[in-house]
């Protein structure tokens, strides 16, 4: 698998830094690279939208590009897509114009995205993925959760992908939960923070951390005295949980100990203001 296992980083202890690979389809942005992948390219991104931004190019990706706007705002083709909204657009599906007055998004590439000059979607689109755009704002929580899960969280889904059967979800939880047995997925699951205190067992996550786990990982409990929310999302089919059968006590004071190939870990240590996702 060509992704290291990053649990976790803050995303503030990242550079904004130029891409080449990310320059070529969105000039003029700034990145933070939470995780790509070596072998194809995908990666997961912030992308910083400068105040003013405008980019006309008639066009289709080679790649999938997902996306949730963590703040301000952007307009594709006319559609806006404000705080904690979503899109999926799928390889080959068309876009013509990009504006923002200042944006931070997460985003996701399955490969390493080209552009292709176009004047519509390629006929190769798989129409039935495409998501336009959903306010996560709106619309009711949802559970549906492992009878195991522990109580107190809601789900918004942003996706359940008809031919993939990736998922991408908005999960919130309740101040003052935790969990008492680890777990581990036979999918990868990453998730980026966006507000509240996540404690689990490398560590305390504030608005802004990212992880990305291989498939089979055990991690957890955790918990939370503030409540939370997060983007999470899988690739390689639907989220199953298999929880370890024995319980434990719940650690509030864990040692900070996450697991980072070495040019993250060689970072310095964010302490900074957590009060930004950003």
């Amino acid at each position: 698998m060509g992704r290291p296992f990053i649990e976790f980083i803050q995303s503030q202890q990242l550079p904004w830094v130029e891409k080449e690979y990310v320059t070529k389809v969105r000039p003029g942005v700034l990145v933070r690279e939470l995780s790509l992948d070596a072998e194809s390219g995908g990666c997961s991104l912030l992308l910083k939208y400068p105040d003013g931004y405008s980019y006309s190019d008639s066009h289709i990706l080679n790649a999938d590009e997902e996306f949730f706007v963590i703040d301000g705002e952007i307009t594709i083709d006319g559609q806006k897509y404000g705080r904690y909204n979503y899109g999926h657009f799928p390889k080959g599906y068309h876009t013509a114009e990009i504006s923002s007055k200042g944006a931070i998004v997460l985003t996701f590439f399955n490969v390493a995205p080209v552009a292709t000059a176009a004047t519509a979607n390629s006929p190769e689109l798989e129409a039935e993925r495409v998501i336009k755009h959903i306010d996560s704002l709106a619309g009711e929580w949802g559970g549906n959760f492992n009878p195991d899960f522990p109580p107190g969280a809601g789900r918004k889904w942003m996706r359940r992908d008809p031919v993939t059967q990736d998922e991408t979800w908005v999960l919130g939880t309740m101040p003052l939960r935790y969990g008492m047995r680890s777990e581990k997925h036979p999918v990868v699951e990453e998730a980026y923070l966006l507000s509240g205190e996540l404690v689990g067992h490398l560590g305390v996550m504030t608005p802004g951390a990212y992880f990305w786990r291989p498939p089979e990982e055990p991690h957890g409990p955790f918990g939370s005295m503030t409540g939370n929310l997060y983007l999470f999302r899988t690739v390689g089919g639907p989220l199953s949980t298999i929880y370890e059968p024995d319980s434990r006590e719940f650690n509030w004071k864990p040692k900070h100990d996450p697991i980072l190939p070495a040019e993250l870990a060689s970072l310095p240590v964010f302490d900074g203001c957590v009060c930004q996702a950003y």
